[in-house]
C-alpha cells in the first residue's frame, strides 16, 4: 500500500519554528517529486513548496520565501519542511503529495498520492 504520512504539526507562537516531515511507505520516494500544500477552511488548497526527485530544484510560494526550507532524505524516504518565523496566517492543515512524472523539476499540480495532513496552528 502506498502511503504518505505527515507529522510535526502543532501549536506554536508567532515567530516560532516547526519541522514537518512527510514519510513515504510502499514506494520508492526517489522516483517522485514532492510537494507541500496547505489549506484553511473556506479557502482553496495552496501549493507552498516543492522539491524535485533529486532535490536539485525547489520552489516556494512568495509568502513563505526566506522562512520555509524544503529538503529530502531519500535514504530515509522522508521530505522535510522547515518552517521558521511562523505567522498566524501560516495556520492551516499541511499536506504532502507525490508526483511521479519525470521531468526534472517539481510542480503544484498533477500529484498522484496525498497524505492526510497535519495541523499547524500559529497563535499566541
Amino acid at each position: 500500500q502506498l502511503l504518505l504520512v505527515e507529522s510535526g504539526g502543532g501549536l506554536v507562537q508567532p515567530g516560532g519554528s516547526l519541522r514537518l516531515a512527510c514519510a513515504a511507505s510502499g514506494f520508492t520516494l526517489d522516483n517522485y517529486a514532492i510537494g507541500w500544500f496547505r489549506q484553511t477552511p473556506g479557502k482553496e488548497r495552496e501549493g507552498v513548496s516543492c522539491i524535485s526527485r533529486n532535490g536539485d530544484t525547489t520552489r516556494y510560494v512568495d509568502s513563505v520565501k526566506g522562512r520555509f526550507t524544503i529538503s529530502r532524505d531519500n535514504a530515509k524516504a522522508t521530505v522535510y519542511l522547515y518552517m521558521n518565523d511562523l505567522k498566524p496566517e501560516d495556520t492551516a492543515v499541511y499536506y504532502c503529495a507525490a508526483d511521479r512524472r519525470n521531468y526534472g523539476g517539481c510542480a503544484y499540480s498533477g500529484m498522484d498520492y496525498w497524505g492526510k495532513g497535519t495541523l499547524v496552528t500559529v497563535s499566541s
